[in-house]
């Protein structure tokens, strides 16, 4: 029988390579994990692991092994925080993942109402520019998801919160701040800042510059809005952003907000979730506040 241990034993060498570090990690001796592991696989008939030097590398049966413990211990270890969060009277912990970069702010609209409702939920924010949400989600690592690309997923399911224009932001005395309106070849010679991520989770590339075989001079790429916007001020580039952002930004600074295109270029935010925890109260009540707040982004 598969325990626990065998998993946290498979995840501890994966993450550190020699059993004397997995040992020290785990806080058992070499000896007894070594043991731990020999039984499980006379039981099973199979070998996990190899040596190389001091080294150990997996077999195909350890492999899977390591495949079913990313799976399962974050499974048990958030099932291990909500008993321990009931045990203090709290109802739960909502962990949230985000994957659109500059709806932080918005975000933060949402987070303090939120928490004067719930005063009996935890709340957790976890933002990456190299962060695979999907996986994450599906993996019970977040519990939410709020994303400009949902996915179909029978396991997930994604409910639209927030509305709003994808737009340029320029310097107010650029030339592109006379035009109506920005086309793809306007960006051919312009420095375009943008975030830490791969084109192809750009909306400003795979909605408006790819499909016209456009690419801008050059992408610079920068983790915060904040500098982003510092750097549209002060003439070193173009950012593409949300239309209630630039504004924002424009109270204070030389910036201007154009649409792509003569329609613009509209996107969604989605907050998505597990279908199993569709009835969790606290869940649906931070999607309900997601909603109620658009305006006020806005």
């Amino acid at each position: 029988m598969i325990e626990r241990s065998h998993l946290d034993i498979i995840a501890a060498i994966a993450r550190h390579g020699t059993l004397t570090e997995a040992a020290e990690h785990l806080c058992l001796t070499q000896s007894a994990l070594s043991h731990a592991i020999r039984k499980l696989e006379d039981r099973m008939g199979v070998t996990v692991w190899t040596r190389q030097g001091r080294k150990l590398e997996f077999t195909q049966a350890g492999q899977y092994l390591l495949s079913v413990a990313r799976t399962v211990l974050p499974v048990l270890e958030q099932a291990e925080e909500m008993m321990t969060g009931f045990a203090d009277g709290k109802r739960g912990r909502l962990r949230i993942g985000m994957e659109c970069h500059p709806c932080y702010q918005w975000l933060l609209q949402v987070v303090s109402p939120y928490l004067k409702k719930w005063p009996d939920v935890d709340l957790d924010v976890r933002q990456r520019f190299q962060f695979s949400g999907l996986q994450a989600i599906k993996h019970f690592e977040i519990d939410a998801l709020i994303t400009p690309d949902p996915v179909q997923d029978d396991m997930l399911e994604f409910r639209p919160v927030f509305e709003y224009q994808l737009e340029l932001a320029v310097f107010k005395f650029h030339p592109l701040a006379e035009k109506a309106f920005i086309e793809p070849k306007d960006l051919q010679n312009e420095v375009l800042i943008s975030y830490p991520v791969p084109r192809e989770r750009l909306d400003i590339y795979t909605h408006f510059l790819i499909p016209q075989q456009i690419t801008p001079k050059q992408n610079p790429q920068v983790e915060t809005t904040e500098i982003m916007m510092e750097l549209v001020a002060a003439e070193r580039g173009v950012s593409a952003m949300p239309d209630w952002l630039i504004r924002r930004y424009a109270e204070q600074l030389p910036v201007v907000s154009k649409p792509l295109g003569p329609q613009g270029l509209q996107k969604n935010i989605y907050v998505g979730t597990r279908v199993q925890d569709r009835e969790v109260d606290y869940l649906n009540g931070f999607i309900e506040d997601c909603r109620r707040i658009q305006k006020v982004a806005g």
